[in-house]
């Protein structure tokens, strides 16, 4: 009976050490990581306070109430959940070597970091759409782009982004992870865990495939096809002054598309094409693909958007510079 009751015991023990996962922060630089959490606390507060600065603009400006900027605070919406997101496990490593985490937490921290890349690359093929209609259609501007499009656009776009997760996440659920159970990042990724598994992951990796080209691939086909049009119809405009004002309405989005998709592809090509290079290659693109986007697009909007530009000086000093932007 002892002898059953021992092996009960070890058997639940066993199950409880399977559900646990370690994460990694900088190898080889652990005495250091004090130190290093600085310069990403700076990235997360850049990143989230730069957003939420942009929203409250949005918000409280009567005059941005307009299609392109419903766009861009859906895309600060996504970049600040994005910040959210991964903060916990990025500074309890940092802060406290705290690199334990739990199988449910993994996967749940792993849907809100894939359904937010994949809405952010929906709302900048949304922001794509945008400049096309109004570069090449502006007569008819208002009447596509009406709020009632807007916001089924924003529910479609979060739908596609989270309703076709699931199931790559749940066989998870079923894969045994009979080795190292020692992650390469200090955030959940599906590509990190399944590598893990012993056990044929094949229906994860044809599926996620087929994500990447559903989405990032119909995404960056539609980006790209609508400034072929864009600058179809801007070489049409006989004023070089008038070609300018045009395309520099949509340099702030062509910024944002380089931010996310160079990151992202310089990724995925670590990831299939340099499995066996230094663990700090892998770890520095992921951080790349994840930080830099959140930090750079309020930087870029609010430097090349006069309107986000004036709203911000509004917050820091309303009446000593308003009146430089009248």
């Amino acid at each position: 009976m002892k002898s059953w009751n021992s092996s009960v015991a070890n058997s639940n023990s066993s199950n409880v050490l399977s559900s646990i996962f370690y994460l990694t922060g900088i190898p080889g630089y652990e005495e250091a990581h004090c130190w290093i959490s600085i310069p990403f606390c700076l990235l997360y507060l850049i990143g989230i306070v730069g957003n939420s600065t942009i929203l409250h603009i949005i918000r409280i400006d009567p005059s941005l109430h307009e299609p392109m900027y419903y766009f861009l605070a859906m895309l600060s919406l996504t970049d600040m959940g994005m910040s959210l997101s991964t903060l916990p496990t990025v500074l309890r490593i940092f802060w406290f070597n705290a690199n334990e985490i739990t199988f449910d937490a993994y996967v749940i921290q792993m849907f809100f970091i894939h359904s937010l890349s994949l809405m952010e690359s929906a709302v900048l093929l949304a922001m794509a759409f945008d400049r096309y209609v109004a570069i090449c259609n502006p007569l008819m501007y208002a009447v596509i782009l009406t709020p009632r499009r807007i916001i089924n656009t924003g529910v479609i776009l979060l739908l596609r982004s989270t309703t076709l997760l699931p199931p790559l996440l749940v066989c998870l659920l079923w894969y045994p992870f009979c080795g190292s159970h020692v992650l390469s990042h200090s955030f959940c990724l599906q590509q990190d865990l399944i590598r893990l598994a012993c056990a044929d992951t094949t229906f994860n990796a044809v599926y996620g495939l087929t994500l990447v080209i559903l989405f990032w691939g119909v995404d960056s086909i539609g980006i790209i096809m609508s400034y072929i049009f864009i600058l179809r119809s801007v070489l049409r405009i006989a004023s070089r002054e008038e070609r300018l004002k045009a395309l520099n309405t949509c340099a702030s989005h062509i910024c944002a598309v380089f931010i996310l998709y160079v990151p992202m592809i310089g990724l995925s090509m670590v990831h299939h094409f340099a499995k066996h290079s230094s663990p700090l290659v892998h770890i520095l693109m992921a951080n790349i693909y994840l930080l830099v986007p959140p930090v750079l697009n309020p930087i870029i909007y609010s430097v090349k958007t006069k309107q986000i530009r004036r709203g911000i000086f509004q917050i820091l000093a309303p009446q000593r510079l308003l009146s430089t932007f009248k």
